[in-house]
């Protein structure tokens, strides 16, 4: 007796009607940015402010690297979320490989005093860190918001849970029984397996870090800024330019589009992965 296919789960207008408001509420502060990026600010203090792209665009785009360094912020940007990033997702790999496969004495003390440190908040450690930075001279450099950063007790967690679920013990022990040291096992077992799951961390930590703004501003001075330190500078004076502020707000919300456009499908891979295996 041939047992009947399940039909594939469809969804009625009701659900598509649901999606298509979050979609467009997801979409709309996106739009808007462009909106208001294109208009002059006359225009976007007008009772009925425009709803469509305008022609100052490339204009305002001009005006924001004009009055601040975007290029040059943007680069550093780039270079302090990417190397947090690589560093955040290498130790919270290691470091959840080792919580959630491996035996050692003191791993229940240890992994609770590192979640732990998720409660404290970052604003009582500024002073201290601080006072380091300058110790170390690394006052108004891009290694003071680097190096801070580089470990995330999120991140271990994360990827603690993940591997938990995604990596089959009897894969390490078939690793062992080749002769296989835990260098090899990790390079050859976990990280094939922890891919989607860094994927979601990568994302995540490199919009994490790309929006920062409280360390930033503390750690480095306005010659060497990162992006969002630049874009407290644009559009001042007795009436605020929204329009400038708004174009480099553009030119900032891009590289996070593209990084996401990259990782998209791993992202939505590692949390398929999760929900079947959960």
């Amino acid at each position: 007796m041939k047992l009947a296919r399940r039909s594939p789960l469809r969804g009625g207008p009701l659900a598509y009607a649901v999606l298509a408001v979050a979609t467009l509420l997801a979409v709309f502060p996106f739009y808007w940015t462009l909106v208001a990026a294109s208009r002059s600010n006359a225009e976007l203090s007008a009772p009925t402010p425009a709803l469509t792209p305008g022609p100052n665009l490339f204009h305002n785009i001009g005006e924001a690297l004009a009055q601040a360094d975007i290029g040059g912020a943007l680069f550093n940007s780039l270079v302090v979320s990417s190397a947090v990033t690589a560093g955040v997702v290498l130790s919270s790999t290691l470091a959840g490989f080792a919580f959630a496969k491996l035996r050692f004495r003191g791993r229940g003390l240890l992994l609770a005093l590192t979640v732990g440190t998720m409660m404290i908040p970052p604003q009582l450690g500024v002073i201290p860190l601080f006072m380091v930075i300058v110790r170390l001279d690394l006052q108004n450099k891009l290694p003071a918001v680097i190096l801070p950063s580089l470990v995330s007790a999120f991140g271990v967690f994360f990827m603690r849970q993940f591997l938990l679920q995604a990596l089959p013990d009897e894969l390490i022990e078939a690793g062992r029984m080749d002769g296989a040291s835990a260098l090899r096992i990790f390079v050859s077992i976990v990280l094939p397996v922890a891919r989607p799951g860094m994927a979601v961390l990568a994302m995540l930590t490199f919009m994490a870090t790309w929006n920062d703004f409280f360390w930033p501003i503390v750690a480095l001075s306005s010659q060497n800024p990162t992006v969002q330190v630049a874009l407290k500078s644009l559009g001042q004076g007795y009436v605020p330019d929204q329009s400038i502020v708004m174009a480099g707000t553009l030119l900032g919300t891009l590289p996070v589009l593209v990084v996401f456009a990259l990782l998209g499908r791993q992202i939505v891979g590692g949390i398929m992965q999760g929900a079947v295996k959960g």
